[in-house]
C-alpha cells in the first residue's frame, strides 16, 4: 500500500514563533542567553529533548503555553533574544581582506561529520568537532563559507555496555522533521534532489540544509523513497558498512556536493577537504572545469590544484582510506571516461605506487595531488606528515615537503560553562566572545577574584558528579543492576575530590588504560581520605576496533574492583553533552596518547577556559601551549623503541606527578580555604591557552595562509577561460622535459671558508640552464648549522638565502651570486639549490624538481 505523505509542525502563538526562527539555527548552541530560555521554558522537557529546540518547541503542552504566555518574564526575555538574533544575522560585515582587486572569497568546506551541538547526531569524535567549530567561527567572523557534508539516517552508534563491560552499539533513526535542518525547496513545492550515478545506477540525492549563525550547511542525503533499499542505506550510517559502502559515500560528498553547490548556483573559489574523504570534490571540480571551458583535463587540473586547500588529520597510515584498484574501476571507468581519460590516470594519482597493482587508492594521496596548499593540524603534526608522505617528493627534502600547518582550536563559547561565561562577562569585558584570539583580553583573567573563580569551579564539579550518579543510575537500571549497585551510586564520586577526567575515542594508541598500568599504586594514590582523587572516563572505540573495547572493558572491569568502585567510573555513550560536563568540572584533564600520533587532539583546550588544567604527554597540540607554569606534561620529547618499556615509564611519571607534585598542590589549602597556587596555575592555563588555541585564530590562520592564496590563483588562472592555466599547463610539460640538463656546474667563494663572526659570505655559481631562461628558475642558499653528529648532513636552524642572476657566461649557462650573513659561530655549511619558476606556480616545491649543488 502506498502511503500519502504530510509534514506536521506546531502551530506556535505570534509571540512564541521568533523561538521557531531561532531554534532551526545552530546559533542557539553557542549563545548562553538562547540555551538558558529554551530551557526555562520546560527544563525536564529540554534535557528529555536532547536539547533540540524543534521538538521542544513541537511537545509543549497547551497548558504550558498559555503558562508562558502570560509569564511576562518570558515574554520579554524572548523579544529581547530576538532582537540580539536579528542584530547577529543581519549584521554581515563582510571579512577585510585588503586587497586592491575585489574577489568572490567564497570558500567550500568538505567534511564527512559536523558536530555542532548533541541535537544534531551527524558526528562521531575530534574531526566533526573541530568542522564544526570552524562554521561557527566563520559565521562570527563572517567568513564567506558554505559547509558541504552527509546527513545520516542513524547517524553514529550510540554505545551501551553489556553485563561484562563490553561495548555494545545500537543505531536509532534520526528524525529529520524534528531536527534543526530544513528543506533545500526545489521551486515546484518538493525538496530539490538530483541524480548520481554509482555503478551505473542512478541514485537520487536530496539536499537539505542547517542554518550555522550566516554559514549555510548542505547535508546530501540517499534516502529518497525512488531509490533501492540497498542506495538508501548509503548515507544511513556514519563510518558504517564495507569497503564499498565507504565509497559510495565519499563519491556522494565529493562529486554529489560539488554538483550540489552547482545546483544551487553556488560557485565557490576555494575547496577545502577537510580530511581524504572528500577528495572525489576536486576530481568532479575539474570534470566541471573542463565542460565549461571546454579545455583539457591537465589545463582544468592546475585551476583546481592552485586553488584547493588540503587539511590531513592522521599521523599513521592505518587512519588512510585505502580502496583496492579494482574497487576503483568499477565506479570510476565511466567516469573518467566522461573526461577522455582511464582508470589508470585516476590509480596514477591516487596510488603512492601506481605502477604495483596491490598498491591501495589512497584518499590522502589523491587530496596530496590535487591540492597546491596542504596542511598539518599542529607543528608537531607537520613534522610527522612530512615524513609520513616523503615518498610523494623524491627529489625534495623532507624538510621541503611541501605541508605546511595550521593548529586546530575550538570555539570555546561552545563548551564554556554558564557560570564561567558569566565571570567572564564581568573582568573580561564583553568583548572577549567576539575576539577570543586576543591575548591581551585573556591577560584580564588575573583580575578575577580567587574565591570568585574557584566557587564557579568548584560549583561545576558538583555538578560534574550529580551528573555522574545520574547517568551510572541509568547505566545501571537499563544494564539490570541490583538494588544494592543501585543505592552505591549515592556513593559515588565525592563533590570534594581532585577529579581527572579522561574522555575521548578509545583508539588503542590514546592508552586509556596508562593509568591503570599499576592498580596498586594507583590504589594507593586515590585512596587517601584526607586528599581524595577520582577518575572519571568516557568514550567510544570504533564498532570494529577489538584492541580499543578490550581497553573499555579493562577499564569498566578496573572500576568495579575493591577500592575503586566509589572512585573510578565509566560514562557510557560519549557525546558533546556529555563532553560538556567533563570539560567544564573536571580539575585535570588526562591526555596519554602514544607519541607522535596524536595529530592534535582537542578536548584539553576545551577544558582549558573553564579553568581546568592539563596533564599530558608532549603530543599533538600540547608542546606549543606547555611552558611550565600553565599544566603538566608527561616526560618530555622522548621517543621509545620499546612499546611496553615506553608505557611503564610513562605511567611510573603520572603517577609520581599525582604523588609528588599535582595531589599536594591542589590540596594546599591557605587560610581561607582556597587552593592559593593551583588557582594561579589555572589562570596561567587560561591566559597563555585560551588567546590562542580557538577557532577564530585557526580560521584566520587558514585565511593568510591558504584561502586568500588560493583564492588569488583561482583568480588568476581561471582568467580569460583558462588561458593562464593552460600557458602554465605547457610552461610544465617543457621544464619536465629539460631538467635533466640543469645542474650546478661550480661554486667559488672568493674569501675562503673562514669568516668572523658578524662578516658576510659570498658565494658565486654557475649553472647550467639548457634551454631554459635564468628567469625560469629560482637559486636559493641553503644554509646554517650542522648537527653535533660528526657525519651529519642536516642543518640546523636552516635558512634559505635566493641568489641573484648576473650573467650568460656560456651558452645555457648562467652565473648567480649570493651572500650570506654569518651570525653564528661554529660549524656552518650551505648547499644550493635550483627550483623551477613560474609566476603562476604557487608553489615551485609541489613540481618535484630540485637540482642541488
Amino acid at each position: 500500500m502506498k502511503l500519502r505523505r504530510l509534514i506536521v509542525k506546531p502551530d506556535l502563538p505570534d509571540e512564541l514563533q521568533p523561538l521557531r526562527i531561532i531554534g532551526t539555527n545552530m546559533w542557539f548552541t553557542w549563545n548562553p542567553e538562547a540555551n538558558r530560555l529554551f530551557q526555562a521554558l520546560d527544563p525536564e522537557l529540554w534535557e528529555k529533548c536532547g536539547h533540540n529546540p524543534t521538538m521542544l518547541l513541537s511537545q509543549l503542552t497547551e497548558g504550558r503555553r498559555r503558562e508562558i504566555l502570560e509569564d511576562n518574564v518570558l515574554i520579554d526575555r524572548i523579544r529581547d533574544l530576538e532582537r540580539s538574533f536579528d542584530n547577529y544575522v543581519s549584521n554581515i560585515e563582510n571579512y577585510s581582506f585588503n586587497l586592491e582587486r575585489p574577489i568572490d572569497y567564497r570558500i567550500a568546506y568538505f567534511s564527512m561529520e559536523y558536530g555542532i551541538a548533541e541535537c544534531l547526531p551527524i558526528y562521531s569524535g575530534g574531526l566533526g568537532v573541530l568542522a564544526g567549530d570552524h562554521l561557527k567561527s566563520a559565521s562570527n567572523l563572517c567568513f564567506p563559507l558554505i559547509g558541504l557534508g552527509l546527513l545520516y539516517q542513524k547517524g553514529y552508534f550510540r554505545q551501551y555496555l553489556n553485563i561484562d563491560g563490553w561495548q555494545q552499539e545500537s543505531y536509532q533513526d534520526n528524525d529529520f522533521y524534528n531536527m534543526p535542518i530544513s528543506q533545500v525547496g526545489d521551486g515546484a513545492g518538493g525538496q530539490l534532489s538530483f541524480d548520481l550515478e554509482l555503478d551505473g545506477v542512478l541514485v537520487k540525492i536530496l539536499i537539505w540544509k542547517v542554518q550555522v549563525g550566516r554559514i549555510p550547511l548542505y547535508l546530501l542525503d540517499s534516502s529518497h523513497p525512488s531509490n533501492s533499499e540497498t542506495t538508501r542505506r548509503i548515507t544511513a550510517e556514519l563510518y558504517g558498512g564495507d569497503l564499498e559502502m565507504r565509497m559510495q559515500q565519499e563519491i556522494v560528498l565529493g562529486i554529489g556536493g560539488a554538483r550540489a553547490l552547482h545546483l544551487l548556483g553556488l560557485w565557490p573559489f576555494v575547496y577545502h577537504l577537510n580530511e581524504g574523504h572528500a577528495a572525489f570534490a576536486a576530481l568532479e571540480r575539474i570534470r566541471q572545469s573542463m565542460i565549461t571551458y571546454r579545455t583539457s583535463f591537465e589545463v582544468a587540473m592546475e585551476a583546481v590544484t592552485a586553488s584547493t586547500v588540503f587539511t590531513t588529520h592522521t599521523p599513521v597510515p592505518a587512519g588512510i582510506d585505502l580502496f583496492p584498484q579494482d574497487l576503483v574501476g568499477k565506479y570510476f571507468s565511466k567516469y573518467m571516461e566522461s573526461m577522455g581519460m582511464t582508470v589508470k590516470d585516476l590509480i596514477d594519482l591516487g596510488c603512492a605506487n601506481p605502477d604495483d597493482r596491490s598498491s591501495p587508492f589512497s584518499m590522502a594521496v589523491l587530496a596530496l595531488r590535487l591540492s597546491r596548499g596542504v596542511n598539518a593540524v599542529s607543528k608537531l603534526h607537520k613534522d610527522v606528515s612530512k615524513k609520513m608522505w616523503k615518498s610523494l617528493w623524491p627529489n625534495v627534502e623532507e624538510d621541503d615537503v611541501p605541508i605546511g600547518y595550521v593548529t586546530n582550536g575550538v570555539h570555546i563559547p561552545s563548551y564554556l560553562s554558564k557560570e564561567m561565561s558569566d565571570l567572564f562577562d564581568r573582568y573580561l569585558g564583553e568583548g572577549w566572545i567576539e575576539e577570543p584570539d586576543n591575548t591581551k583580553i585573556w591577560s584580564r583573567v588575573y583580575n578575577i577574584p580567587y574565591e570568585q573563580l574557584w566557587t564557579v569551579h568548584e560549583t561545576r564539579r558538583e555538578r560534574l558528579v550529580n551528573f555522574c550518579r545520574r547517568r551510572l543510575m541509568k547505566q545501571l537500571i537499563s544494564s539490570g543492576g541490583s538494588i544494592i549497585d543501585r543505592k552505591r551510586v549515592r556513593e559515588y564520586l565525592n563533590p570534594e575530590a581532585l577529579t581527572i577526567g579522561f574522555a575521548r575515542r578509545f583508539a588503542p594508541y590514546k592508552r586509556a588504560d596508562l593509568i591503570l598500568t599499576d592498580p596498586d599504586r594507583l590504589l594507593k594514590i586515590m585512596s587517601d581520605k584526607r586528599r581524595p582523587v577520582q577518575l572519571i572516563f568516557a568514550g567510544k572505540a570504533h564498532p570494529k576496533d577489538m584492541v580499543g573495547k578490550e581497553i573499555i572493558k579493562k577499564v569498566v572491569h578496573q572500576s568495579r574492583s575493591e577500592g575503586f568502585y566509589r572512585n573510578l567510573v565509566f560514562i557510557e555513550d560519549y557525546d558533546i553533552h556529555v563532553a560538556r560536563y567533563l570539560v567544564q568540572g573536571c580539575d585535570l584533564w588526562l591526555n596519554t596518547p602514544k607519541r607522535p600520533k596524536e595529530a592534535c587532539g582537542t578536548s584539553g583546550m576545551k577544558a582549558a577556559p573553564n579553568g581546568v588544567l592539563n596533564l599530558s604527554i608532549l603530543d599533538g597540540w600540547w608542546p606549543e601551549a606547555y611552558d611550565g607554569t600553565n599544566g603538566w606534561s608527561i616526560g618530555t620529547d622522548e621517543e621509545y623503541p620499546d612499546s611496553e618499556d615506553q608505557d611503564r615509564v610513562e605511567a611510573e611519571q603520572i603517577y609520581d606527578l599525582l604523588e609528588y607534585e599535582i595531589i599536594p598542590l591542589f590540596f594546599d589549602r591557605g587560610p581561607d580555604g582556597l587552593p592559593h597556587a593551583w588557582i594561579e596555575k589555572m589562570k596561567n592555563s587560561m591566559a597563555k591557552i585560551c588567546g590562542y588555541f580557538n577557532s577564530h585564530r585557526m580560521i584566520e590562520q587558514y585565511m593568510e595562509d591558504y584561502y586568500l592564496q588560493a583564492g588569488l590563483a583561482h583568480q588568476i588562472l581561471g582568467e580569460n577561460k583558462l588561458t593562464r592555466a593552460s600557458e602554465l599547463s605547457e610552461w610544465k610539460r617543457k621544464v619536465r622535459s629539460l631538467w635533466k640538463d640543469v645542474k650546478v656546474i661550480d661554486v667559488s667563494v672568493p674569501t675562503g671558508d673562514r669568516v668572523s663572526l658578524g662578516q658576510t659570505l659570498e658565494i658565486t655559481a654557475s649553472i647550467q640552464l639548457g634551454k631554459l631562461r635564468d628567469e625560469e628558475v629560482i637559486v636559493d642558499l641553503c644554509h646554517g648549522t650542522v648537527g653535533q653528529d660528526e657525519d651529519s648532513e642536516r642543518l640546523v636552524n636552516r635558512n634559505m638565502t635566493a641568489m641573484v642572476s648576473e650573467e650568460q657566461v656560456a651558452d645555457g649557462v648562467w652565473r648567480f651570486k649570493g651572500v650570506i650573513h654569518c651570525e653564528e659561530t661554529g660549524v656552518y655549511a650551505y648547499n644550493l639549490r635550483v627550483l623551477p619558476f613560474h609566476p603562476y606556480l604557487f608553489n615551485p616545491l609541489s613540481m618535484n624538481l630540485v637540482a642541488w649543488g
